[in-house]
């Protein structure tokens, strides 16, 4: 138990730091903004090419991502039936809702999950594959369809590799390891030292994001409760389950039961506020689930390791 307690430590310190840097004010208003944009732009894609560099991509293809992902298309499916035959959502806000009940937060809070608590990345590194190249492209196909502008899917969907830099870090990542591609230290070395600040300007950005954070909007406390439940009980419960299924046990089971753990993506938000006008149930989402997560990531570690 001190063990997995002390890979979370770091994690619940940096957030911390972040959200009283939130709080008192100390780093302006842009502060968030401008540390995200860094980890998401710089140092996550080079965590992410250095990591499958090293590695081999057929690693990447087993048994704890194939169960990852069956839960996430059971609870993406779940999701979408309640929010159509309870809430009675129009089609755009139904994937939308089903998004933000089963899409990881991997990036932001996978990977200092990974490094800090289950010592190894690869495992995010398969899912931040599998959601922003698989299911980013269907929900955006399917909001577009919904929301009648069909003419721009083709357009998103091609240009989706080059303005997301963590698929563009991954793929070229998985390019170099294909091609036995060697780059020499003196490549390697800055690209490290730049991978090396992902984990703590991360944390920090987190928890200057949920310091600044306003409370969650008074009305729709049972739809926003249940995107909560499915993405942080019924998600890692459905994954495990499926690992179950398939046999899926030690640091592998672990893994993809964690990374289901995770909470609401920040990029589910970014996305409904692009063809939502008021996207509140995902950015309540996003906060409530991260806020939470703190607990319910440390319970699933416990009980699994």
């Amino acid at each position: 138990m001190g063990g997995v307690l002390a890979g979370f430590v770091p994690i619940w310190v940096l957030t911390a730091i972040g959200f009283v840097a939130a709080r008192t004010d100390v780093l302006g208003d842009r502060a968030e903004s401008v540390l995200g944009r860094f980890a998401f732009s710089l140092a996550m894609p080079a965590v992410l090419f250095t990591t499958l560099l090293d590695g081999s991509p057929a690693d990447l293809a087993n048994r704890g991502v194939l169960a990852f992902v069956i839960g996430t298309v059971v609870v993406g499916a779940l999701g979408f039936a309640v929010q159509w035959r309870v809430f009675r959502r129009s089609p755009p806000d139904r994937v939308l809702g089903a998004m933000a009940g089963s899409y990881a937060n991997a990036g932001n809070l996978g990977i200092p999950v990974a490094v800090g608590v289950l010592g190894d990345s690869s495992f995010v590194v398969a899912v931040l594959l599998f959601q922003p190249v698989v299911v980013m492209p269907l929900v955006l196909a399917a909001v577009e369809v919904g929301s009648g502008r069909r003419g721009s899917v083709a357009r998103t969907l091609a240009l989706l590799p080059v303005r997301n830099p963590l698929i563009l870090g991954s793929l070229l990542g998985v390019a170099c390891a294909l091609l036995d591609v060697r780059l020499p230290d003196l490549v390697l070395e800055p690209v490290a030292a730049l991978g090396a600040a992902a984990v703590p300007t991360a944390l920090v950005a987190l928890g200057l994001s949920l310091g600044a954070a306003r409370p969650p909007r008074p009305g729709g406390r049972a739809e926003l409760g249940a995107v909560v439940a499915l993405k942080l009980l019924l998600h890692p419960l459905v994954v495990f389950l499926a690992c179950l299924a398939l046999d899926v046990t030690g640091p592998l089971r672990l893994a993809a039961v964690v990374c289901a753990a995770l909470p609401t993506a920040q990029n589910v938000y970014v996305l409904a506020r692009r063809y939502r006008p008021d996207p509140g149930l995902q950015r309540d989402a996003v906060l409530v689930s991260t806020a939470v997560s703190m607990v319910t990531l440390s319970v699933v570690v416990l009980l699994l390791r």
